[in-house]
C-alpha cells in the first residue's frame, strides 16, 4: 500500500535572516539527507542500532581509543548529565560567572543535577588557574559544598577561545587538587576551526575528562553528545541518562545526524564558514563611527556596543539579542547558512541606523 503524502504548509518567510543565535538557522541539507536515509526500515531502539555503533567509532577516531559517546537530546541535558557523572551528591562545580550552566540553563544543574555552582567573575569568559583558586578551597569542611569539578566553555559565552596550552594549564591545576575538568563544547567545532587544530588536541590531549559535544548550533535538527574522554573520571552515565530523561528511544535519529556531521568533515566545513562570516561582519562594522567592538572575534560571535536607540532600529530588519542592556552591548551570531550577502546587508543596516537612519 502506498500512502499519499500531502504537501507541507510553510508558515514562515525563508528570506528572513537574523544574527541572534546559531540556533535560528535551519538544518543542514546533508543532515536532512542523513535523517531521511536513517528513516527506512526498522532498527533496534535505545542505542542498539548501527548508527549509534558507527558514532562510537567516529568519536574514537576523533578523540582516541577508549572514548565513549552518549547521545542526548540537548545541550543543557549534556551538561547536567556530564557533570553529574563526575560528582558525588555533595560536589560543587567551579565555572565562569558568564557560563551557560550558570546563567542560561534555568537552574537545571542545581535543581536537576543536584550540584552547587561556584561562579567566578572573569573579564573575558575564560577561567585561569588563579581564578579557579578563588573557589577551590574548603575541602573537608562539612559546611561547604566540595569543589570537585571545573567547567569551561569552548568557545566561551563571550566568543573568546582557549588555546590548548591554556586548557592544559587548567587541567593540570585542577587534577592536582583532586578535581575533574568538564568542557561545554556547544560550539566546539567553531573552536577547532579557529584554532586550526584537531578536536583531540584541546580536549583529551589537553586533559579534559568529559565533554559536551555540540551539534545543534552546527547544523543538526536536534542532538548533542556526552563524550567520556577519561573513563576513570565518570560513572553511572548509563543510568543517569535515563534518570535525566535524555535517553532517546529512537536514538538512531540523533546518532545518524552526528555521524553525518563527523564522517566527512561537515562539522569543520560548516564551522569554518560561520567563523569566516563573523570575521567578515567584524571587518564591515569596525570602521563605523559609533560602533565599538568589545571582544576579539575568535570564532562565530561578534560583540559590540551601539549608540542608544540604534540597536532597536536595526532589529526592525534583523533580529539579535542584547548582551548587556546597561552598556548597550549586543551579540551577533553567524552560522553555517549565513551568506556574504546577509552580512553585507546587515552591516549596511547598522551603518545606516547608527548614523540616525
Amino acid at each position: 500500500m502506498t500512502d499519499t503524502i500531502s504537501a507541507p504548509t510553510r508558515l514562515h518567510d525563508p528570506n528572513v535572516r537574523g544574527f541572534a543565535s546559531d540556533n535560528y538557522s535551519g538544518v543542514h541539507p546533508e543532515i536532512l539527507a542523513a535523517l531521511a536515509a536513517a528513516n527506512e526500515g526498522h532498527q533496534t531502539a535505545y542505542g542498539e542500532d548501527v548508527y549509534t555503533q558507527r558514532l562510537q567509532e567516529l568519536m574514537q577516531e576523533h578523540f582516541g581509543d577508549g572514548t565513549v559517546a552518549y547521545p542526548v537530546f540537548n545541550g543543557t541535558g549534556a551538561n547536567v548529565l556530564g557533570l553529574q557523572s563526575l560528582l558525588p551528591r555533595w560536589g560543587a562545580v567551579i565555572c565562569a560567572r558568564t557560563a551557560h550552566i550558570n546563567v542560561d540553563e534555568n537552574g537545571a544543574p542545581e535543581r536537576i543535577g543536584g550540584m552547587k555552582l561556584l561562579a567566578v567573575p572573569t573579564p573575558d569568559g575564560k577561567l585561569t588557574p588563579e581564578l579557579i583558586d578563588q573557589e577551590a578551597w574548603g575541602w573537608g569542611d562539612e559546611h561547604r559544598a566540595q569543589p570537585l569539578a571545573v567547567s569551561i566553555t569552548q568557545t566561551t559565552e563571550l566568543g573568546t577561545l582557549y588555546t590548548p596550552e591554556e586548557i592544559r594549564a587548567i587541567a593540570d591545576h585542577v587534577h592536582a587538587r583532586g578535581m575533574h575538568l568538564h568542557m561545554d563544547g556547544a560550539r566546539i567545532a567553531n573552536a577547532a576551526a579557529a584554532l586550526q587544530a584537531p578536536l583531540r588536541s584541546f580536549t583529551r590531549d589537553a586533559g579534559v575528562d568529559i565533554l559536551s559535544f555540540g551539534g545543534t548550533k552546527n547544523g543538526l535538527m536536534f542532538g548533542e553528545c556526552v563524550v567520556v574522554l577519561n573513563p576513570g573520571a565518570a560513572s553511572g552515565l548509563e543510568y543517569l541518562r535515563k534518570m535525566n530523561m535524555q535517553l532517546a528511544s529512537k536514538m538512531r535519529f540523533v546518532s545518524a545526524q552526528l555521524v553525518a556531521l563527523l564522517e566527512d568533515g561537515l562539522w569543520l566545513r560548516s564551522a569554518t564558514h560561520a567563523n569566516a562570516m563573523a570575521a567578515r561582519l567584524t571587518a564591515a562594522v569596525s570602521g563605523i563611527d559609533g560602533v565599538q567592538l568589545t571582544q576579539p572575534t575568535a570564532a562565530n560571535a561578534v560583540f559590540a556596543i551601539l549608540p542608544p536607540g540604534a540597536a532597536d532600529r536595526v532589529r526592525e530588519q534583523f533580529r539579535f539579542y542584547d548582551w548587556d542592556q546597561a552598556t548597550g552591548e549586543v551579540r551577533w551570531m553567524c552560522t553555517f547558512d549565513t551568506t556574504p550577502e546577509d552580512v553585507d546587508a546587515f552591516a549596511d543596516a547598522i551603518r545606516r541606523e547608527v548614523r540616525g537612519g
